[in-house]
């Protein structure tokens, strides 16, 4: 009885670590060049978004539940924060169909 246990254990697990494969030679960098965000962790109420082109950028800040909690079209590098609790957040942001996803921190 225990070996069965054992091989099944063994079978679901094989299952449940089991990956995709990547062509990595089809990927293409959709992300935004010279992306910055700073201060990170954030621990005033301002933080600067910049990138390269620095072009007008939708920026989306989600809880940690997923909840759109803050989103700011930007033409500027600075971008107020002093509605945002402690705590972690992700923020994405879009600049010419080019879109990036990065953790912030908010002490």
């Amino acid at each position: 009885m225990k070996k069965i246990y054992f091989m099944l254990f063994m079978a679901v697990s094989v299952g449940l670590y089991a990956q995709d494969t990547i062509d990595i030679n089809n990927l293409h960098n959709d992300e935004i060049t010279g992306f910055k965000l700073y201060p990170n962790p954030a621990i005033a109420d301002v933080v600067y978004v910049t990138t390269q082109q620095n072009s007008l950028k939708d920026v989306r800040i989600y809880d940690v539940f997923g909840e759109l909690v803050l989103r700011e079209k930007l033409s500027a590098k600075a971008m107020n924060i002093s509605s945002l609790s402690p705590g972690v957040y992700v923020v994405q942001v879009t600049e010419n169909d080019k879109s990036i996803t990065r953790k912030l921190v908010v002490k």
